[in-house]
Formats: structure tokens, C-alpha cells, sequence
């Protein structure tokens, strides 16, 4: 079926759009007549094709060159790579017939792309190899990953076409590979945008409710932004300076993050915006000087917050962004923070890896390899053995989303790692052996914990033995990829020889039991030595942490069923088909179970995920961080129907809620009053500490539902001298 006039009067539209965009990249006539053929081959291989939306397919890969040449910077060959980018995968046309068409390099690309596209489409185990795999390229021809990205662009774009089900596991994929991914290759402007198009299918409202109050305070922060650029305007133009200025507001997405993280109200919001000054360099003196002159001249007019000034000119982020910002107080006492940057800065911090590649050999920027750097690293990381596919795809998330810090080795030399790192992580980071035989740290010449925080500019020193060994418990206290690949390596060796012990001491001991170890006896000690799976049980018992002197009376005790049927969920299914059932009843099953990591309560909004193994239906809170994660790596799990808290059955749940405030007398008797009195709300335990006038503490209280918590938090927050009210993780 061919596509209609309508259709191809559409795609002419949108190829000759392209065409426009492609002209300052093409050479000559043979770089123009590549791409055409590259767009009249996409186009008879997605013939009458249509999208789920029902737009023509082709109007996709157009779309995606679109991104790859005008929003990334990419040249020609991305652009043919990017029109040809599911042609093999879609239609018969193989990779060798790219290669005999396009040539090598055009035909190693689509490959790639073609591999890329089945990353997000398998079982966990065989998406995160075939990610390895397509990463492994980075070093060779990081636009792979550029035009995989613009791909991903696009179709959030157009995400809305999507069932919620589809909507849940690709905005999870995004939010925690692409969004993190881009950010790490420099495409800022990229990173933003699928962060906001991931919040506005997935939490639709809130969405709606930020960008409504961003649009609505708009007048007052544009007249605000006026009043504080004057100054600064006029010191500019006295210098003689060639510059732009500018006020960015946060992204919807990260002004909802924030409000997540620290549960306050948008009104609470204070940095809303930054200001931005892009300028044109002078010949002589240098960029960094021009930079400094002009933070001078802004600190002559606004006094600087000496804690926020971040200097990445000297030492640029490992995405290659390069900026000096600095918080000011301005007027009416609000802080503002001030950006300034070169044009060249400006450029890669919008267009990243691109831009970067194109000033490579400008010997402008001292630390110009950054790029070159973490790709090494990740190839390293790659190659590295892993515990599970599972691992390494949460290990190299870990890797990209990372403010950073730099400290030093006793000889002076600098080393990059990211924000919240340990003295360990330093260890792993200057050597595998030094990580596995440390057992303590020297910092700023102190001798101090393995687990000790590092802070940008320390100098650290590793203690080593040659008896030390790495702990299991290491692994909460190691912050980047390399220490945790290293340290579980090691583990993953310990684990095969206690695993191959425990199972020959169980065997043995069965034996005399005259017991044979079936399943039945294997599930029934796994529950009563409190493991996850036979694994598990094995090793605890080659570790030792497992005794089997009570073997024979746990083999006799008939075992307790521990999942807990939850009887206020049912699943909303329209689709089901009973004459008899004119609406949804409770489903009578322990296959629907509250999410232990955050606690669901009736009223929360709630996504239900089908265990691969257990196949029980695990419900979560819809912002829950660990369901991100497994749909992005089980997307295929995620349930179709939406899952609805039944009115009847109601039961009191258990909730903490983490206050922080001003302390004073009688503050014990107003929290009893509220809870007790105001609310008839049965409290467990109150907890509080006071210090230096300040009080931190937690009320474990039992609610009904969502509304209540919330009701019962805004009555909180009203209590004299109470700064801060979070519904806590338990």
C-alpha cells in the first residue's frame, strides 16, 4: 500500500525542511546527492508503512536527521546514518547491502543502530549484553549513540500515540539511561527536554500544574530579571565587552524533582532561574582571564556566596562543559546564580560531544580531552567483569548522572571522581590491587576511614596490607563503577568457592538425615534461613553465616506462607468480559503485594509490576525510583491494566513522617494535640532529638490512606517553630 498525495505531500514538505538544514554541512554536489540517495532508498523500503499514531513511518527517520543535523551538529554521514537507521531492521535490506550501496563506515553504523534498537525490546539479560555490546563502540564512533539518541528524542515527541503501559516503560528507559546518557555526552539542551517529556506523559498533572505556575510568575521574574541585569549591563558595555545576556528558567522536570526531594510547595522554590552571560573573546588575554574579569566586575555591583562559586574553567565537567558560575545576593535578598561563559563554551554546553569535536584542535581549552577520557574509562568499565547483565546496566547508569570532584594523589596529581565518593573509591580508582589490600586512608595527611566522603581538592594518601581483603560490606560505601566492578569480582570469587562448599556440606548433611534435597526441602530451608534462592543458600552455608546443627527440626517444622494478601487493590480491567460483573470487585489472590522499598498507601498513585519469577504483581508508588528501574530493564512487565484502591476494607498502615524544626518548650504537647486530638489518629512512637536549638525527629503514626497522611502533614507544618514535614521512607 503506497502512501497517499496527502502523505507525500507531507514528507516533500519535511524533506525539503532537511534539505535546507543540510546545506551548510554538505561540501559539495557529492555530499548533497549521498544524502539523496540515502533518502529516496529510506523512502522505497518504508513504502506505505504507517506509525501507530498513523502518520507515514518515513516522516520518523526525516525527523531524526532533522535532530541529528540541526539540534546535535552532527555531518553527512550521521545524517545518511540517520535515514537509513531502521532499514535493515524493518524491511529486507541487510547490512551488507548498506555497505555495498553506502560504503564501510555508513554500514557499520546502521549496524550498530540495528543492535541498538533491540536493547530496549528483550528480556533484561539479553538487553543489557546487547547494550554492552553497542557501547563497547563508543571509543570507535560515539555518533552510534548520538543518532540513538535523537532517535529516543523523537519518539518521546510523539509518545503521546502510546498505550500507558508502552508510556511507562519507555519513559522509565529514558529517565534512566538516555536523559543521564545525554547529559554525560554534553547535550544539555537534549537531557532537559526528554526529562520534561518523560513528566509530562508520566505525571501528566503535576506537569501541567508547574508549567502552569512557571507561566503564571512569569511577568514578576522577567521584571525582577530586568532590575538585576541593569547594573550588570552597564559594566559591560563600559568595558567595552561583546555579550549576551540572558535569564534560563529551571525545566518543569527539575523544579518537580526538587519539590519531590525536599517536599515542598513550588512557592518554596527560590532559584527558579539563572542568568546567563554568553560573550565574544577578545584576542589576548585568555578566555579563563575574560571569564574572571567579568565574575569581577559582577562582584563589584552583587556580593558573591563564597560556598557556591564553581570554577569548571580551570577544571571542565567530564562532558566538556566549561563555564564559571557564582551565586549572588541580589535585590530584595534573593540569591541569584550568574553563568558566565564564552561563545565556544556555550556551544558545547548546548550541543555537546559535537561541538566539543569540532574545537578538538583548536588548542583553545587546556583540558580538551575530557571526552576521549570517560570514553576510555567506560570502554575499561565494559570490558571489566560484571555479577550479572543486570549489574552492569545499573553500574553504568552510575556512571553518567555524576556532579564531580577533583583531589589529589601525595605526588600532586589530579583525579576526577564523582560527587560523594570515598577514600575507597580513590583507592579502586588509582589501582584494582591498592583498592583490595587497603585498610585505611591518609587525608590531608590525617589518617582516617576507608568510608570517609571525599571533598574537592583533598589529598589522599592510601594505607595498605598485604593480609587485607574486601568486605562485602564495601559495597555500600563505594561510590563509582570501578570500585563496585572490583569489589564484587572479588566477592563473585569468594561466593563460587563457598557456594561450591555449601552445597557439599548440605548434601552431607542431608545424607545423614536420610533426606534426598528436592525442591520441596531446598524452598523450605531457603525460607527458614532467610535467603532469595538456592544461591544464596549455599554460600551462607560455605561462608559459615549458616548452621545446620538444627537441620533436622527446621526440615520437620511445616514452613508459614509470609506473602500477605492485600485486599484493598484490584486491578481495573476493561476489558474483561462478565455479564455477571457490571464493576471491578477485589481480586481474592496473594498475587497483588505492597512494594516494600516505598510503601504504597490507599490513595497514592500506583503502577503495578509482574515479578518475572514469582509472577506476582508487585504495586508501587507511580514516583517510585525503584520501579524506574525495573521498567526500564522489564518494561515487557509492567501491567496494562490499571491497578485502583478499593473503598472498603480500608486498614490502618503504618507511616513515618521526618520533622525538622525550632525547638521550644510544649513542642511534645502541640504534636500530641494534632495527631491525637485534632486528627484521632492512632501514634506508634515519637522520636526527637535536640540540638543547638534545633530539633530533628520522626512520628511513626497509622493512617488510612494517602489523604489523611497529607492532611495531617499540612496541619503539622502549621505547628509554631516547624521548618520541615517529609512523609518518611518506611
Amino acid at each position: 500500500m503506497n502512501y497517499t498525495a496527502e502523505d507525500e505531500i507531507l514528507i516533500q514538505s519535511k524533506w525539503e525542511e532537511l534539505q535546507a538544514s543540510c546545506r551548510h554541512i554538505c561540501k559539495n554536489e557529492e555530499d548533497r546527492n549521498f544524502i539523496k540517495r540515502a533518502y529516496f532508498l529510506a523512502k522505497e523500503a518504508h513504502q506505505g508503512v504507517r506509525r501507530r499514531s498513523g502518520e507515514p513511518y518515513f516522516l520518523h527517520p526525516i525527523a531524526v536527521a532533522q535532530i541529528v543535523v540541526d539540534e546535535i551538529g552532527l555531518g553527512v554521514k550521521s545524517v545518511v546514518a540517520a535515514l537509513l537507521h531502521d532499514v535493515v531492521e524493518d524491511t529486507d535490506y541487510t547490512v551488507e547491502d548498506m555497505e555495498h550501496i553506502f560504503g564501510h563506515k555508513i554500514a557499520s553504523m546502521v549496524d550498530g543502530l540495528t543492535k541498538m534498537s533491540g536493547v530496549f525490546n528483550t528480556d533484561t539479560s539479553l538487553q543489557a549484553e546487547y547494550f554492552r555490546k553497542v557501547l563497547l563502540t563508543l571509543s570507535d564512533d560515539v555518533r552510534v549513540i548520538l543518532i540513538k539518541i535523537a532517535d529516543r528524542l523523537h519518539n518521546m515527541r510523539t509518545l503521546g500515540a502510546m498505550p500507558q503501559n508502552k508510556q511507562i516503560k519507555i519513559t522509565s528507559e529514558t529517565i534512566y539511561l538516555f536523559a543521564p546518557l545525554a547529559y554525560r555526552l554534553g547535550l544539555y539542551a537534549i537531557k532537559t527536554e526528554l526529562e520534561n517529556l518523560c513528566m509530562k506523559y508520566r505525571f501528566p498533572k503535576e506537569y501541567a500544574e508547574i508549567t502552569r505556575q512557571i507561566d503564571e510568575t512569569s511577568a514578576a521574574r522577567e521584571e525582577y530579571i530586568r532590575k538585576f541585569n541593569a547594573p550588570i549591563i552597564e559594566a559591560l558595555d563600559r568595558n567595552g565587552i561583546q555579550y549576551e545576556i540572558s535569564g534560563r528558567v529551571k525545566s518543569a522536570y527539575s523544579i518537580w524533582t526538587k519539590m519531590v526531594r525536599k517536599q515542598i510547595p513550588f512557592s518554596e522554590i527560590y532559584d527558579l532561574f539563572a542568568i546567563r552571560i554568553v560573550f565574544k573573546p577578545l584576542d589576548f588575554p585568555s578566555e579563563k582571564t575574560q571569564c574572571w574579569q567579568i565574575y569581577s566586575s559582577i562582584t563589584d555591583i552583587y556580593t558573591p556566596k563564597p560556598d557556591r562559586l564553581r570554577d569548571w574553567i580551570s577544571m571542565p565537567k567530564a562532558n566538556g562543559y566549561e563555564a564559571l558560575h557564582s551565586t549572588v545576593m541580589g535585590p530584595d535578598g534573593i540569591w541569584v546564580e550568574v553563568q558566565v561563559r564564552t561563545q565556544r563554551m556555550e556551544e558545547i554546553a548546548e550541543r555537546g560531544f559535537a561541538a566539543h569535536w569540532k574545537y578538538k584542535h583548536a588548542a583553545i581549552s587546556h583540558n580538551e580531552d575530557e571526552f576521549d577520557k570517560w570514553l576510555k574509562m567506560i570502554r575499561t568499565a565494559l570490558e571489566g567483569p560484571t555479577q550479572s547483565a543486570v549489574d552492569f546496566l545499573d553500574n553504568f547508569k552510575l556512571s553518567l548522572y555524576t556532579s564531580e570532584i577533583a583531589v589529589f594523589t601525595p605526588k600532586g596529581e589530579a583525579r576526577r571522581l564523582p560527587f560523594g565518593a570515598t577514600a575507597l573509591d580513590f583507592a579502586y580508582d588509582v589501582h584494582t590491587k591498592i583498592g583490595n589490600s587497603a585498610i585505611g586512608a591518609k587525608i590531608n595527611h590525617k589518617i582516617m576511614p576507608l568510608t570517609t566522603a571525599l571533598s574537592s581538592g583533598d589529598q589522599v594518601e592510601i594505607i595498605t596490607s598485604e593480609s587485607a581483603k574486601p568486605k562485602a560490606e564495601w559495597l555500600e560505601s563505594v561510590y563509582t563503577t570501578k570500585a563496585k566492578q572490583a569489589i564484587k569480582g572479588y566477592m563473585k570469587r569468594e561466593q563460587e568457592h563457598n557456594y561450591q562448599r555449601g552445597m557439599k556440606l548440605l548434601d552431607e548433611s542431608l545424607a545423614k538425615l536420610n533426606i534426598t534435597p528436592n525442591n520441596r526441602v531446598i524452598r523450605k530451608l531457603i525460607e527458614a534461613y532467610e535467603s532469595s534462592n538456592k544461591e544464596e543458600l549455599y554460600t551462607k552455608i560455605g561462608a559459615g553465616i549458616v548452621s545446620l546443627d538444627n537441620l533436622d527440626k527446621i526440615i520437620k517444622t511445616n514452613s508459614k506462607n509470609k506473602i500477605l494478601k492485600f485486599w484493598t487493590l484490584f486491578i481495573k480491567d476493561g476489558n474483561r468480559n462478565d455479564s455477571n460483573n457490571t464493576e471491578n470487585k477485589p481480586i481474592d489472590t496473594s498475587e497483588l503485594v505492597v512494594a516494600e522499598c516505598c510503601h504504597p498507601l490507599p490513595g497514592d498513585s500506583v503502577v503495578g509490576f509482574k515479578d518475572p519469577i514469582t509472577h506476582q504483581i508487585i504495586v508501587h508508588k507511580s514516583t517510585c525510583e525503584e520501579l524506574t528501574r525495573l521498567a526500564s530493564q522489564h518494561g515487557e512487565c509492567i501491567v496494562k491494566e490499571e491497578i485502583k484502591w478499593s473503598q472498603h476494607k480500608m486498614q490502618s498502615s503504618l507511616v513515618t513522617i521526618d520533622i525538622v524544626g525550632i525547638d521550644r518548650m510544649g513542642l511534645l504537647v502541640d504534636l500530641a494535640n494534632v495527631v491525637t486530638n485534632d486528627f484521632s489518629i492512632n501514634m506508634r512512637e515519637v522520636k526527637i532529638q535536640s540540638h543547638d536549638g534545633i530539633y530533628e525527629g520522626s512520628l511513626s503514626v497509622y493512617v488510612r490512606d494517602a489523604d489523611s497522611l497529607n492532611a495531617l502533614m499540612d496541619r503539622l507544618r502549621r505547628i509554631k517553630g516547624m521548618d520541615s514535614v517529609k512523609r518518611g521512607t518506611n
